[in-house]
């Protein structure tokens, strides 16, 4: 049947229509792509330019391993403290918080049953979801009396009959320091860690378990040997951005961990972070060199987030969900 004479005009219109939609997608999806670099380099560059005042008065070393942080008589800043305590507490998180929530990845990945599986993962979304500041609260009404009388004091009244020599170390008990703000952090940083471990042991190729259990392997056999290799790559990604969202975690660190700007710190102690020495200090910020002081932490925190998530990707890219081998 031959082309009706509107169908003929009509069709080369239509492919102008179309040619023109593909170039606007385009340019559009271009513009947005590099519109998130651009943004990513205007906030190093803002960072950088307001914190261009204490860089240039202690020096970019001399400010990352100052340990006085005086703003108020001497108008010193160093930014150790809060580069250590930041440390601390994310790694510490990230230590306590890893096992727990490989384990209950794999519980909800290979063992429990459609129903419970969709229970746990519904509370993991739930948990992930409640706001720092909600779980600041909780820590401060609820978690914090509770470590001040049920772990602090008998380890501070032990300590203060049979090695008084340990009390500077393990600091005062008064519920708010670092040891609580690692363990508030380790519980909100699971939730991440299991749903992303989850997610990596899901996509192992149905064939790699039945070929182990056709060799006669057992059930934990067939995860320790072919499930977990395969999910190594998205289980350490999944940690180390885990690692990230607790090195940038504020509200609920700046409500538990006591806020102590000297440095060193006791194991029960106060402490400070760089997100809490921001929220706590940028409003109040006495004078120009306080405001940069507090702009160069801000821009070392953005590079430790940066170099974390370099990290993370480096990792993805190196290991295969399909054998976690080198890509």
């Amino acid at each position: 049947m031959k082309d009706t004479t509107k169908e003929i005009l009509e069709r080369p219109l239509h492919g102008v229509y179309r040619w023109w939609g593909d170039k606007l997608f385009l340019t559009i999806s271009v513009i947005l792509g590099l519109s998130i670099i651009a943004l990513a380099f205007a906030m190093a560059w803002v960072l950088f330019k307001e914190s261009s005042l204490a860089l240039n008065e202690f020096g970019v070393v001399g400010f990352l391993k100052g340990r006085v942080w005086d703003p108020g008589v001497n108008f010193v800043f160093g930014a150790l403290p809060f580069l250590f305590g930041t440390m601390v507490t994310s790694v510490g998180a990230l230590a306590i918080a890893f096992f727990p929530a490989i384990a209950i990845g794999i519980f909800v990945g290979e063992y429990a049953p459609k129903w419970l599986g969709a229970i746990i993962e519904n509370l993991i979304h739930l948990i992930a979801a409640i706001p720092s500041v909600v779980v600041g609260i909780w820590g401060i009404f609820v978690f914090a009396p509770w470590m001040r009388e049920k772990v602090y004091m008998p380890v501070f009244m032990w300590a203060a009959d049979h090695a008084p020599s340990l009390l500077p170390i393990v600091g005062t008990p008064i519920g708010y320091g670092m040891t609580t703000a690692t363990i508030i952090l380790a519980l909100m940083i699971i939730p991440y860690t299991t749903a992303l471990t989850r997610d990596a042991i899901r996509q192992v190729p149905k064939e790699q378990r039945e070929a182990a259990y056709a060799l006669g392997a057992t059930k934990w056999e067939v995860i320790r040997m072919a499930v977990l290799p395969y999910a190594r790559g998205g289980i350490l990604s999944g940690a180390i951005l885990s690692f990230g969202r607790a090195i940038g975690e504020t509200m609920a660190v700046a409500m538990l961990i006591g806020n102590k700007n000297t440095f060193p710190f006791s194991i029960f102690g106060p402490a400070a972070t760089m997100p809490s020495v921001i929220i706590n200090e940028f409003r109040e910020a006495v004078g120009n060199l306080h405001l940069s002081s507090l702009m160069a932490i801000g821009l070392a925190l953005f590079v430790i987030s940066l170099i974390v998530n370099l990290i993370a990707a480096f990792i993805i890219r190196k290991y295969s969900i399909t054998g976690g081998q080198a890509v």
